[in-house]
This record gives structure tokens, sequence and C-alpha cells, in this order.
């Protein structure tokens, strides 16, 4: 006959849908945050830039929800081999804010006291208890005296563009950024070995801001600018070349080389009779030609052209040429 104690246990289990056995003891998850293998370190301008990344993941694979500390140093680079205890003595830590998320990390320190040293760069994200998973790759980079910011930047509009213009000593390339208005931050445009730079993708009536930085490297100096501008067409189309006169059959024939700008209108030819002034007598010329049949024979004529870009910009006449009528 089944005691109460056995009827009770058995209502028990079919109550909880089911007896199983007692499994191994769960132990708490230790929330290490993974090593970091993205570290990056430039020497720009007085500082280094340090930048990396906190995995949003912990070394068991499951999300990243607190961060303890972020430890961030750089030291000299000993001359016999490294070793950790000793770098660790003689290394500054890098004030780095605790960030509330995993994610980007960016962090700056002087480079006065380490120039023309090698100096070893490496980092360790902890755990609220102070645990870690190991140091990055330890970087080494050679100070140098810092790049000096690009002085005197300017920038302007000519007929071939936006024209940027700086002074820089030490800098082997320079790295030009512009930012459009239907831009959020500056992109880099190009690099350029020495100033000035011509933008010629750039459109009249826009709005731009340029920037420019040096570098020598791995080093980069701090950027020089925004400069903001707004490129006004105020330029002349080129002087017309080229022209040449010769007699036709009770005309001159007047020839010159064709204007190739892209904002480039249309010609328009001037004249002098005898020696008088030069009065206009053809516009709206499209081709690099034009026959003036209202000559007199035995007449001596002097001839220029001139052209005219889409918002009325007028060049400079050509040099002039003469012909006696036949």
């Amino acid at each position: 006959m089944r005691t109460f104690a056995a009827i009770l246990g058995a209502w028990v289990c079919a109550l909880l849908a089911g007896c199983g056995s007692i499994g191994e003891p769960l132990y708490p998850a230790l929330k290490i945050p993974l090593r970091v293998t993205d570290l990056a370190v430039v020497e720009k301008g007085p500082n280094f830039d340090f930048d990396f990344t906190i995995a949003p993941l912990t070394t068991e694979g499951v999300a990243l929800k607190e961060i303890g500390s972020v430890d961030l140093r750089v030291g000299p680079s000993p001359s016999d081999g490294f070793n950790l205890g000793e770098w660790l003595k003689t290394s500054a830590r890098v004030e780095v804010p605790t960030p509330d998320k995993p994610g980007p990390v960016h962090a700056e320190f002087p480079v006065a006291s380490f120039i023309d040293k090698d100096v070893v760069v490496a980092v360790r994200v902890t755990n609220p208890k102070g645990r870690d998973a190991g140091w990055s790759d330890f970087k080494t980079i050679h100070v140098e005296q810092p790049l000096p910011t690009p002085a005197d930047f300017h920038v302007a509009a000519t007929a071939k563009g936006v024209q940027l213009t700086w002074r820089s000593a030490g800098a082997s390339e320079f790295r030009i950024f512009r930012k459009t208005e239907l831009q959020t931050k500056a992109i880099l445009l190009a690099t350029a070995t020495e100033s000035p730079y011509v933008d010629i993708s750039a459109e009249y009536g826009k709005a731009y801001q340029y920037s420019v930085q040096g570098t020598r490297g791995t080093e980069e100096s701090d950027v020089a600018g925004p400069a903001s501008i707004t490129p006004v067409d105020t330029f002349a189309p080129e002087v017309p070349s080229g022209l040449t006169a010769s007699v036709g059959l009770g005309s001159v024939e007047l020839a010159w080389t064709r204007n190739t700008e892209p904002d480039f209108k249309e010609y328009r030819v001037l004249r002098s009779e005898e020696g008088g002034p030069f009065v206009e007598i053809a516009r709206g010329l499209n081709a690099p030609a034009y026959s003036d049949s209202t000559i007199q024979s035995g007449k001596h004529y002097r001839y220029e052209v001139t052209a005219i870009d889409e918002i009325g910009n007028l060049s400079m006449p050509s040099a002039p040429v003469e012909i006696t009528a036949q």
C-alpha cells in the first residue's frame, strides 16, 4: 500500500509537469570584455591619436553590458628587449572616461615627453571587478618632431575652380578635405604634394568648406580650416586666338581657334574701317568663323573677335588682323 508521502510526491511531480534529475550547478558569468584587436595610434600635431573598439561581447559570448575601466598606456620602448613589468612601471596612463557601452573609442595624449624616442602603446578593458582578457597587441611608434599645422590657409575662386593655398614646413604630402551643402561631414577630396591646389570639380554658386592637413609617413598635422566659399563666376572666357583674315569673292573671310570652355556662349566680331574705331558688326556666333560681305573694294579694314560666356562675362578682344578688300 502506498504511503501518504509517496502519494504526495507523485502529486507534486504531476503538478510540476514532470520531475527530472538535478543537473550540475550553474556558475555566474564572469562578464569579462573581449581583448581589443584593432588598436591604432598615429602622431597628429602635438598629440598621439588613439583609436580602438570595445567589442559588444564578453569572453563567454554574451552581450557586454558593463565596462569597468579602460587601461590605455604609452611608455618608452626599452632598447634591450620588451618587458611587460618594466613597461608598466615606466608607462603613462592615458585618461579615458569609461564608456557607457561598447563601441569605438578615441583618445589623445601629448607627445612632448617622447619626441625622438620609440614608444610602446597597448590597451586593455576590464569588467567592474577589474578582470580583463589581456592586453591588445603592443604597438611601437617612433615619435618625430610634431608636424606644424598648415599656415596662411586661404581659398579663392578662379577661372579654373576653387584654389587652395597654404604654407607648411616638414610635410611630404597634404590631404584636401571638402564638405558640400548636402554632406554632414568633410570627406577626403584629394592629396597634393605642394600648394596651391585647384578643385576643378567645384561649381559656381554652390557652397563649400575646405580643410587641409599635412602628413609625413604615419604622422599627421592638425587640420587647418575649415574655410568657406561660394564661388561666383566673374571670369571672362579666354581671349580668342589664331585670328586670320583672307580675301573672298566680295567678302573678307575670318577664322580663329575654337573656344572649348564649358560655359562658353558666343563670339562677337568687331571691325575698324580706314583706321577708325572698332565697331561690333556681328554677335551670337557659335562657330569660329565669319564672312564679312559688307565691305567696299579698296578699303583697309582691321578685325577683332571677343568671346562671351553664359552669364555675360566678356573676354578681351583678340589680337587684330588687317586686310585691304579687293
